[in-house]
């Protein structure tokens, strides 16, 4: 379970979170809020990508400002735009980039590179110039990248605010199939319909937290009413 505990988070002199406190246990949770409300900020509490100004964040009993590094194994990050998280410039490569930390043989890190890349149906594309992918199958491959080091969350950041339709209908049956709990911050509220919990953010505090219903309805009044 992810904790956020009393959290405050000062960026640039400016106060982005104040006083956060939520336990994350759901298998899929939305982040959802308008431009500036703070979730994204939210979103990179929760691997250490940023660390709380005051309060903590507990990841399985451990603080991001102490376990850091195990963290961000831990808890994975899929950022919005691709082209920030793909490295290298071909597809096989770039998944199989990360499991060198791990100290798996070049054997066992081209075998699960392959495995990962046949669940998303990339592994015709193995030897593909990564650039030259569509953006749908960008973000399949920065999603491939980051569960090929097998996480025990995954943190994705607008990951279909790129996409048109029929890439984001694609990024979101490869959402619904993760093993792994998923925390998913967008402005896609057609995404999260079916997730089991959404956290509405505003001005750097929670607006609203309940099943998906209740949750948007809720942030769509407060948008009406804005």
């Amino acid at each position: 379970m992810i904790e956020v505990r009393n959290a405050s988070l000062t960026l640039g002199g400016c106060s982005v979170l104040s006083d956060i406190t939520l336990s994350l246990a759901e298998r899929r949770i939305a982040i959802v809020g308008s431009n500036g409300s703070g979730k994204s900020s939210f979103a990179r509490l929760l691997n250490g990508l940023h660390l709380p100004t005051q309060g903590d964040v507990l990841v399985d009993g451990r603080s991001t400002k102490t376990h850091g590094r195990d963290i961000r194994r831990q808890v994975g990050f899929v950022f919005q735009n691709p082209d920030n998280q793909i490295v290298f410039p071909i597809v096989a490569e770039d998944v199989a980039f990360g499991l060198k930390s791990l100290g798996l043989s070049a054997d066992d890190r081209r075998a699960k590179a392959e495995q990962i890349l046949r669940h998303y149906d990339l592994y015709h594309l193995r030897d593909h110039p990564s650039h030259r992918l569509s953006g749908g199958q960008k973000q399949l491959l920065a999603i491939a990248g980051v569960l090929v080091m097998n996480p025990s969350y995954v943190v994705l950041d607008e990951p279909t605010t790129l996409l048109d339709l029929r890439n984001k209908l694609t990024v979101k049956r490869a959402i619904s199939g993760l093993e792994q709990n998923a925390i998913v911050v967008t402005h896609d509220l057609d995404l999260v319909a079916d997730f089991d919990r959404v956290i509405v953010f505003d001005k750097g505090r929670i607006l609203a937290d309940d099943v998906p219903n209740a949750a948007l309805d809720h942030y769509i009044r407060s948008m009406e009413d804005a």
